[in-house]
């Protein structure tokens, strides 16, 4: 959020326990905003999120929040989310991959958690902004409006997990890191000047819900196991699987196929069918995507009006590739210059018009040559 300093914001920083989070919270408070720490119970049982170096929402972390909150010298407070994040993060998650699709749980809480509920719940307390330590860029436009830019530090942009947010959001949001161009090793410098016993925490990965990092696994108990085909392109079945769910588009390894390929080049997940529990392998070059179509488009301000030439981010640490894309019938098209890998429906595809984040999207349907994909 860009404001001068002598705009004095009431400012909820929501505070993870990590030392991104502090460090935005701090400078936030040292800006001479009246900063506020929330740090957000996201689970019923807590124990059952990762911990250590692996989680951001466990009790440890509400701990480190709240001891981070005391040495910048702000209240703290935690707030219960845990129904709102199971429905609208976690069953979601599942539900994707019951259908066959790759979801971005991250993208997902970013949306509905920390600035759909947190937000909403925020204004409705009088607060004027929401304060987290994404980096990225709110910048305000000469009409007034907001535009989400990327970070100024490319290396560490988060901008494709914020493409989710409307223009109202943008102008109620704070990412005090988004300017900088420190390092990591900058920021963790600065935490320990602060004080703050989080400087040398390491940073959380991976997905907080599933506590010992096993997806597969994960899925399996939520979806149960049952035993498929593993086919090639002409249908003829060169392996079996234990659940559809326990696969993604442009997979080789755990591919467990008994016997090479007639070329003996290696085999990749083409296509995941939950109706018939069925995974479809072959080429890495059946893997060129050259169309998608994406549904429940979001924008960071005002909508395409037609056809335009931007650059498109397929996933969290992707790079960016030339497309067009325009809105047809509700649904962005967009088309590559040059054919891409690794697209999966369930996905999100993310437009940026240079450092410009336009909107985001969920992918549904994918071209490669005349074949058409969807889940």
């Amino acid at each position: 959020m860009t404001d001068t300093p002598a705009t004095r914001l009431k400012v909820l920083a929501a505070m993870s326990g990590g030392v991104d989070s502090a460090v935005a919270a701090a400078r936030a408070a040292e800006a001479g905003h009246d900063v506020t720490g929330v740090h957000l119970a996201l689970s019923a049982n807590p124990q059952s999120f990762r911990t250590g170096a692996r989680g951001c929402c466990t009790i440890e972390d509400s701990r480190d929040a709240r001891r981070a909150a005391d040495v910048i010298g702000i209240p703290f407070y935690v707030w219960d989310l845990a129904e709102r994040f199971r429905e609208d993060v976690v069953e979601d998650f599942i539900a994707e991959y019951r259908a066959g699709r790759t979801p971005n749980p991250c993208l997902r809480c970013n949306e509905k958690i920390k600035f759909a509920a947190l937000l909403d719940k925020a204004l409705a307390l009088g607060f004027d902004a929401v304060c987290t330590g994404h980096y990225a860029s709110v910048v305000r436009t000469p009409d007034g409006g907001r535009e989400l830019h990327r970070s100024a530090d490319l290396s560490k942009d988060q901008s494709y997990v914020l493409g989710v947010l409307d223009e109202r959001q943008l102008a109620h949001a704070m990412f005090p890191l988004g300017d900088t161009r420190a390092t990591k090793a900058e920021i963790r410098a600065e935490a320990e000047r602060r004080g703050l016993a989080v400087a040398r925490k390491p940073d959380s990965h991976d997905i907080c819900f599933i506590a010992d990092g096993d997806t597969q696994g994960f899925l399996a108990r939520h979806l149960g196991s049952a035993e498929g085909d593993i086919v090639d392109e002409t249908g003829h079945k060169v392996g079996t699987h234990q659940g559809a769910h326990g696969f993604t588009v442009g997979q080789r390894r755990g591919l467990r196929i008994g016997h090479p390929a007639p070329d003996g080049k290696p085999r990749y997940v083409l296509d995941i069918s939950p109706v018939d529990n069925r995974v479809t392998v072959g080429p890495v070059e059946a893997l060129d995507v050259t169309e998608l179509t994406a549904i429940r488009p979001r924008w960071c301000g005002a909508p395409p009006t037609g056809p335009g030439d931007y650059t498109a981010q397929l996933r969290a640490h992707g790079g960016e590739t030339p497309v067009t894309a325009e809105l047809v019938d509700g649904a962005l098209r967009v088309r590559f210059a040059e054919p891409v890998r690794g697209v999966a429906p369930g996905q999100a595809v993310v437009l940026y018009d240079g450092p410009r984040v336009v909107g985001s999207a969920t992918i549904a349907t994918t071209t490669r040559g005349l074949a058409t994909r969807s889940a």
